[in-house]
C-alpha cells in the first residue's frame, strides 16, 4: 500500500516506508494512569509523508534512515492531520538499517544486516 492511500479509517494497512525524522521520546500518562514512552516520526515513500507514533521498545529499534514495515496497522486522525498507527495487533519491523548521518533520501544497497538462522 502506498502513503498516498492513506486515509483516516483505514484498517489492516501494509506499508513500507523509510524514517525520515524522529522527534526525542516524551513520557505520557494513559487515561488509565500508566506511563509510558512515546516519540512521533515522520515516514516516507516515493508517493508522500505520514506521521506515527512509537511506543516503547519500538522507538529505540527504529532510528532516521531505517526502513520499516508495518503491518496490520491503521491510520486515524490527530489534529486533522492523518496518522498511522501499529496499535496492539500491528507489527513494526526494521527491514534495511539506515546510516543516520546521511540523508535519508540517499539509499545504501549494502546488505550488511543479514540474521543468523
Amino acid at each position: 500500500m502506498n502513503i498516498s492511500d492513506l486515509k483516516a479509517g483505514a484498517s489492516d494497512v501494509d506499508v513500507e516506508a523509510t524514517v525520515i525524522e524522529k522527534q526525542d521520546p516524551r513520557e505520557v500518562i494513559t487515561k488509565y494512569g500508566k506511563r509510558l514512552n512515546v516519540a512521533n516520526i515522520t515516514i516516507k515513500d516515493d508517493t508522500g509523508t505520514i506521521a506515527m507514533s512509537l511506543w516503547g521498545k519500538d522507538i529505540e529499534a527504529v532510528s532516521v534512515g531505517d526502513k520499516i514495515r508495518i503491518t496490520k496497522g491503521y491510520v486515524n486522525e490527530f489534529k486533522g492531520t492523518p496518522q498511522l498507527s501499529a496499535g496492539k495487533y500491528g507489527k513494526i519491523e526494521v527491514v534495511g538499517k539506515g546510516d543516520a548521518s546521511k540523508p535519508a533520501d540517499s539509499e545504501d544497497e549494502s546488505s550488511d544486516f543479514e540474521e543468523e538462522a
